[in-house]
């Protein structure tokens, strides 16, 4: 009798995906999200992506303010988790996936950049060190590149929703 190691197969199931397999989730979360705007009556145009090893989903549309409500950091948060829990649950694998809404993906990451240079101006004016709020892994990812592309260090503290990114100078 064989047995399964729980360690090996969750590591199999973070494995990298192939580009087969992101293109897969791509095509998955665009079908789940389609359902979505059909049922909420609104219009967008799906474009599928990969990038990075993920999928990249972005939704767009001619009237940018059909996708106001949708393209708030909270709901384009809320919405990729659905997607993800979506994808997961279709191909039995953790997926990346990002989803952007209406340019929300930009928009969000020039607010990132003037958080830093906020906290950078800080470490500037003598500051040991500065905290920033708490966000989602992919959003320290963008500070933690901002921040080494700025020539500082940064290291993330504490546990799920209240993980958040500390600044010190290099």
């Amino acid at each position: 009798m064989t047995t399964t190691d729980p360690v090996d197969s969750a590591s199999a199931e973070r494995a990298p995906a192939t580009v087969e397999q992101l293109e897969q989730e791509g095509d998955i979360a665009a079908d789940y999200i389609e359902e979505l705007l059909d049922i909420a009556d609104i219009d967008g145009d799906l474009a599928l992506d990969v990038r990075a090893g993920r999928a990249y989903v972005s939704i767009e549309a001619e009237d940018e303010e059909s996708l106001t409500l949708l393209s708030a950091p909270d709901t384009v948060q809320a919405l990729q988790e659905l997607t993800r829990i979506a994808v997961q649950s279709r191909t039995g694998r953790f997926s990346r996936l990002i989803l952007d809404i209406g340019g929300s993906r930009d928009t969000r990451e020039r607010q990132l950049s003037t958080l830093v240079d906020r906290a950078i101006a800080r470490l500037d004016d003598g500051a040991s060190q500065a905290s920033l709020p708490a966000m989602s892994s992919y959003e320290r990812k963008l500070v933690h590149d901002m921040v080494a592309d700025r020539g500082y260090i940064s290291e993330s503290y504490g546990e799920g929703a209240d993980r958040h990114t500390v600044i010190r100078r290099s």
